[in-house]
């Protein structure tokens, strides 16, 4: 074994008991549930303000859109903390992030300035929430998301 190979396993080897704690997850997915949780209850707890959001985008019927994005940001985020079918409740919010993105963060439709560079930096911060949700699917339908199953019974 190389001297740099050794180094690296030695590292994770004092890394893993830490970054593959179930406490270190459990904070790891709140955090990338954060800003869905508090979309969902901003909108949810000020409903005309979601109505107005939705018809800025463009969005009609507003009520319908309201609801539904009410819903799956509440919803999907339960999913992915509660460990309950985590990798669809993340593959929603994926494809939901990804989606509202391109309506909401147009920076290639603007001119240059400030304002277009805030909505790329935007853009692309929006890229990366959906890849980590990505990823939180993919390791949890892996089985690395969740605790090793318990042994059946033998006969």
């Amino acid at each position: 074994m190389s001297a740099p190979y050794q180094w690296e396993c030695r590292l994770a080897d004092l890394a893993r008991p830490v970054f593959g704690s179930s406490v270190l997850r459990r904070l790891a997915c709140l955090g990338l549930c954060a800003a869905y949780l508090q979309g969902g209850l901003v909108k949810l707890t000020d409903f005309p303000g979601a109505l107005r959001e939705m018809a800025h985008f463009g969005l009609s019927p507003a009520p319908l859109y309201a609801v539904l994005v009410i819903t799956l940001e509440l919803v999907a985020s339960a999913m992915i903390l509660a460990g309950r079918l985590r990798w669809l409740g993340a593959l929603a919010l994926a494809a939901f992030t990804l989606a509202a993105t391109g309506i909401a963060l147009r920076f290639w439709d603007m001119p240059a300035g400030q304002e277009r560079f805030m909505a790329a930096n935007a853009f692309f911060e929006h890229v990366g929430l959906a890849g980590g949700l990505l990823l939180v699917a993919w390791m949890d339908l892996q089985g690395s998301g969740r605790p090793p199953a318990k042994p059946s019974p033998s006969r």
